[in-house]
C-alpha cells in the first residue's frame, strides 16, 4: 500500500515537538513524557492528512450514451432516417442524448471532441466523411486520451454516387508540362461506366468513356500553357450507367495562373549534366562555371552549386551566399567527388548554411527485432491487456529502433503475424501502421496461453536474417501449460543468435507461478541463462531495454561502397518535396558521407540508413543538400536514375520547395485559393510596388485590410460555381464540399477501434451495442481514502491507554499503602 500526504508541510512541527520532548525528558526522566511525545507525533501526523488510494471497478448498468446521427446532405444515399430506430431503442434502455447534423456542412470532429470525457460513450451514426470544424482523426485521439469510446454504425448503402475533383498546383509555369490528377470517386464498389470531358479554357481537349470497379479512379493528365495569366481547367462526367443520385458533383472547375520561369543560378562545371538539362528545360537558369560575382545572383529564387570544392570560393563569397539565404533566397548543394566529405566542407563557413555536417553518418540500424505479444484471455480477465500493447508500443518509440526492422507476433492458443513481416522503422508512417495494428488485438476467444506457438512463428520470422536479432516477449507470464515447449523452441532461438527478453506484467493471474510460488517467466529465462533479461514490472509502468546503438564503422562504410547499387526510400513521404514522389525501386551507385543536424530533417535516404537529400530553413530562407551527384559526374556517375522518367520529379520538387513562393517579387501579387461553395476564400495581396491596392471581384470592390508590411488580406465567398475574376486573377468556386467525398470512410475504422469501441451495421448495432456500452463502462478508479482518522484513533489509544495504566499503578500504590498502614495497626 503506498502513502502519500496531502499537507506534507506540516511534518515540520515534529522538530519543536522532538526538541520540547527530550528537554522534559532531561528535566524529568519519566516514562509519561515518551507516552506524550508519541501522541504529540500521530498528532502532527494527523495534521499532514495521510492517505491511499484505493482501487475500485466502477460498473454502471445504464451508461451514458451521446448518440449523433449525421443527416447532412451527403447521407442521401443511405436510408432515409438512418439509426432513428436504434436511437430509440438505446433511449428506451440508457440515458441517451441525440445530436443532430444537418445541412451542407458534416462536423464530426467538433462532436466526438464536445462530447468526450465527462464519462460518455460516443455512438457515430454516419458515412465518416468530415468535412467542417475540428480534424476527425484528432478529435478520435482526443476520444482516446479521455477514456470515451466511440461505436461507429455504418449505415447500408441504399443507391451510388459519383464525384469528381482535379488536383495540381494553382500557380504554374509557363510552357512547363503541369501534371494534374482527376479523381472519380463513388460511395459502392460496383461496377460503374462514364463519359468524362476535360476543358481547357472551355476548348474540349479530351473525352472517353471509362469503366470503374474500385472507390477511386485516379486519370492523369498533363497540360502546358503558353500564355501567361489566367487559364482554367473544366472536366465533367456525364452517361453515367450504375447509379448516381447526385449531379452537382459531377463537374469540377479549377483555376490557373501561369507565371513566367523563375530565374535560378547554377554554379557547374558540367553545363551538360542530366541536372543541368533539367533545371534548364523548368527554369530561368543562368549558368556560370565559377563564382557569379557580387549581386549577379541576388535576383536568382534560387543558387544551385553543383559539386563545387569549398576552396572555388573566397570567404567574402561565402558571405555573400549567407546573406542571400538569410533573407530569404533558396541554396541547393548537390554532391558528387569535389562536395561535402570530399570538398572540404567539414567545419566551413559554408557548412554553417548546410542542413548536415560533412561527415559519416553514425547509422542506427541492422537491427531486426520481434515483438511477441500475449493476448491471451487472461490478459483481459486480470487487466494487464492494455499494459501489453501500451509497453509494445513504447518499445516501437525506442530512439535506436529508428532504423530497425520490426515484426510483431500475437499468441493466445496459436501464434500469427501481426505486421505482415518484418517492417523498416525508419519511415514514420510504417510506425504509425504497426501501432495500430497493435492497438487494434484483442484477446482471443480460446484460453490456453500458448506461447510456443508465438516463439515458433518467431522463429520462422528471423530465420535466414542477418544483423542483429532480438526478441521481446511481452506476456503477464501465465505461461504454465506450455513451460515445456516453449522452453525448447526458446533455446533454439538463442542457438540462432537471437537476443531473447521476456517483460513479465505482473498480474493476479494463478497460472504465473508454480506451487512454490516461483514465477514460470523468471523461471524460463534463468533456464536459459538469460537472467539478466527478464525484466519484471508492475501494471502501469513501462519497461526499458537498452538496445545499443550498431553504428557502422568507417570499414563498414568502405564495403558498403564496393555494392553495385544502393535503393531509395522516401524518409518522409508526406513532405512537399516528396508528396509526388515515387522511388520504388530507384537507386543510387554512391553519395557523399554526411550527417544531419539537430532541426534538419531527411526526406530520402538509402536502404542502409544514409542521407540523400535533407533540408532545413536558414533565416528566411531554404537549403536542400542532395548529397548524390547530377547524374552525370565525369568521374562518378552516381545517380543518373534520378533524373529519368518520374523519378525526376525529385528534382523537380526540390527545386521547387526551394524557391517557395515562385512569382516574381514585383508590382501586385494575388493568392486566392479554390474553394468551394458556401466556404470563403482568403485572398492575400502583396504591393511590392508603389501604389494604392485595390481588387475587384466580378467587376465589384473589394474590402482590404493592412495585416501586414505591404500586405492586404480579405475574405471572398462567392454564391455561384464557376470560374470568378479577382481583378485578373482567377478563382474556382465548386459544388459544396459535403458532396466531395462518397460513401463509407473507411480510414477511420481503426482510430474507431483504438478508442475502445466497435464498428457495426445497423442491426449489429441493435442486438449488441448496448451491451458492450455496458462493458466498457467497467473501468477502474483510483479513489483516495484518508488515514487521517485512524492515526488519531491511534493517538487517543495510546492517550487513553496512558492514562489508564497511569490510574491502575495509583491505585496498587494506593492498596499497597493502605495495606501497610493496617498491618502497622495491628502491630501496636
Amino acid at each position: 500500500m503506498n502513502v502519500a500526504l496531502e499537507s506534507p508541510e506540516m511534518l515540520l512541527l515534529i522538530i519543536p515537538v522532538i526538541v520540547a520532548g527530550f528537554y522534559l525528558l532531561r528535566k524529568t526522566k519519566t516514562k509519561l513524557v515518551e507516552w506524550r511525545m508519541l501522541v504529540a507525533l500521530l498528532l502532527v501526523l494527523a495534521l499532514a492528512a495521510p492517505y491511499t488510494t484505493v482501487t475500485q471497478t466502477i460498473s454502471e448498468e445504464d451508461p451514458s450514451l451521446v448518440f449523433v446521427q449525421d443527416q447532412t446532405a451527403s447521407m442521401g444515399i443511405f436510408p432515409e432516417e438512418t439509426g432513428t430506430g436504434l436511437y430509440e431503442a438505446l433511449t428506451a434502455n440508457t440515458p441517451t442524448t441525440l445530436v443532430q447534423l444537418t445541412g451542407d456542412k458534416t462536423s464530426l470532429g467538433d462532436a466526438v471532441t464536445q462530447y468526450s470525457g465527462l464519462g460518455n460513450q460516443i455512438v457515430l451514426v454516419t458515412d465518416g466523411n468530415n468535412n467542417a470544424g475540428k480534424d476527425l482523426t484528432e478529435a478520435l485521439r482526443f476520444a482516446k486520451d479521455a477514456d470515451t469510446p466511440v461505436y461507429l454504425v455504418q449505415p447500408d448503402l441504399e443507391t451510388n454516387d459519383l464525384s469528381v475533383e482535379v488536383l495540381g498546383d494553382k500557380t504554374v509555369v509557363v510552357n512547363n508540362q503541369n501534371e494534374f490528377e482527376i479523381v472519380v470517386r463513388q460511395a459502392s464498389e460496383q461496377s460503374v461506366s462514364y463519359f468524362l470531358e476535360i476543358f481547357v479554357d472551355e476548348a474540349l481537349i479530351q473525352s472517353r468513356t471509362f469503366t470503374q470497379n474500385a472507390r477511386n479512379n485516379t486519370i492523369p493528365i498533363n497540360q502546358a500553357f503558353t500564355t501567361l495569366g489566367a487559364h482554367n481547367i473544366r472536366v465533367k462526367i456525364s452517361d453515367v450507367s450504375g447509379g448516381d443520385l447526385n449531379e452537382v458533383n459531377n463537374e469540377f472547375y479549377k483555376s490557373l495562373y501561369v507565371i513566367p520561369k523563375p530565374k535560378l543560378t547554377l554554379i557547374t562545371g558540367e553545363t551538360g549534366s542530366p541536372l543541368a538539362s533539367i533545371l534548364s528545360n523548368l527554369y530561368e537558369v543562368s549558368v556560370v562555371n565559377g563564382y557569379p560575382g557580387a549581386g549577379n545572383f541576388t535576383d536568382s529564387k534560387v543558387l544551385v552549386l553543383d559539386n563545387q570544392f569549398i576552396d572555388t570560393f573566397s570567404e567574402a563569397e561565402i558571405k555573400e551566399i549567407k546573406n542571400y539565404v538569410s533573407n530569404g533566397g533558396g541554396l541547393i548543394v548537390v554532391g558528387g567527388d569535389k562536395a561535402y566529405n570530399y570538398g572540404k566542407y567539414l567545419n566551413s563557413s559554408l557548412e554553417e548554411i548546410l542542413p548536415v555536417l560533412s561527415k559519416p553518418s553514425e547509422f542506427k540500424g541492422g537491427r531486426n527485432l520481434v515483438l511477441i505479444l500475449d493476448v491471451s484471455p487472461s490478459t483481459a480477465a486480470h487487466g494487464t491487456q492494455g499494459d501489453i500493447l501500451s509497453n509494445a508500443i513504447y518499445i516501437l518509440r525506442n530512439e535506436n529502433l529508428k532504423d530497425a526492422n520490426v515484426g510483431v507476433i500475437a499468441f493466445g492458443s496459436v501464434g500469427y503475424d501481426v505486421s505482415g513481416g518484418f517492417v523498416f522503422m525508419g519511415l514514420p508512417q510504417n510506425l504509425a501502421l504497426l501501432e495500430d495494428k497493435i492497438s487494434q488485438l484483442t484477446p482471443s476467444d480460446q484460453t490456453e496461453t500458448s506461447l510456443d506457438q508465438g516463439l515458433d512463428v518467431t522463429k520462422d520470422m528471423l530465420e535466414g536474417e542477418d544483423g542483429e536479432l532480438d526478441a521481446i516477449i511481452i506476456s503477464d507470464g501465465g505461461i504454465e501449460d506450455s513451460y515445456d515447449q516453449s522452453l525448447q523452441t526458446a533455446r533454439e532461438l538463442k542457438d540462432m543468435g537471437v537476443n531473447l527478453y521476456f517483460i513479465h506484467i505482473r498480474s493476479t493471474a494463478p497460472s504465473q507461478t508454480d506451487k512454490t510460488r516461483n514465477f514460470y517467466a523468471e523461471k524460463l529465462m534463468q533456464d536459459l541463462g538469460l537472467e539478466n533479461n527478464y525484466k519484471h514490472i508492475e501494471m502501469g509502468e513501462r519497461a526499458n531495454i537498452g538496445f545499443e546503438d550498431l553504428d557502422t564503422t568507417p570499414e563498414d562504410e568502405t564495403k558498403s561502397e564496393e555494392l553495385d547499387s544502393y535503393l531509395l526510400l522516401e524518409y518522409s513521404p508526406d513532405h512537399f518535396i516528396t508528396k509526388g514522389v515515387n522511388l520504388t525501386n530507384a537507386s543510387i551507385t554512391g553519395y557523399n558521407q554526411v550527417t544531419p543536424k539537430a532541426g534538419a530533417e531527411r526526406l530520402v535516404i538509402t536502404v542502409t540508413g544514409q542521407p540523400v537529400l535533407t533540408t532545413w530553413r536558414f533565416g528566411l530562407g531554404r537549403v536542400a543538400a542532395f548529397t548524390t551527384d547530377n547524374g552525370g559526374g565525369k568521374a562518378t556517375r552516381w545517380s543518373s536514375a534520378l533524373y529519368n522518367g518520374s523519378n525526376s520529379r525529385l528534382i523537380s520538387g526540390m527545386t521547387n520547395w526551394a524557391i517557395g513562393n515562385p512569382q516574381a517579387e514585383e508590382g501586385a501579387v494575388v493568392e486566392a485559393p479554390d474553394t468551394w461553395l458556401g466556404t470563403p476564400s482568403d485572398l492575400t495581396l502583396i504591393m511590392y510596388d508603389e501604389g494604392v491596392p485595390q481588387l475587384k471581384l466580378d467587376g465589384a470592390p473589394l474590402d482590404l485590410a493592412l495585416t501586414g508590411r505591404n500586405t492586404y488580406e480579405a475574405s471572398v465567398n462567392p454564391v455561384n460555381v464557376g470560374i470568378h475574376d479577382i481583378s485578373g486573377y482567377p478563382l474556382a468556386v465548386n459544388y459544396p464540399r459535403e458532396y466531395l467525398e462518397v460513401g463509407l470512410n473507411k480510414d477511420i475504422e481503426s482510430l474507431i477501434l483504438a478508442t475502445g469501441g466497435k464498428i457495426y451495421t445497423e442491426k449489429e448495432a441493435r442486438a449488441l451495442l448496448l451491451k458492450d456500452a455496458r462493458q466498457n463502462s467497467e473501468r477502474e478508479s483510483n479513489e483516495p481514502v484518508s488515514l487521517k482518522v485512524y492515526v488519531l484513533l491511534a493517538a487517543l489509544v495510546l492517550y487513553l491507554g496512558e492514562i489508564l495504566v497511569r490510574r491502575i499503578r495509583e491505585m496498587r500504590r494506593l492498596k499497597q499503602a493502605q495495606g501497610e498502614s493496617g498491618a502497622e495497626e495491628a502491630a501496636v
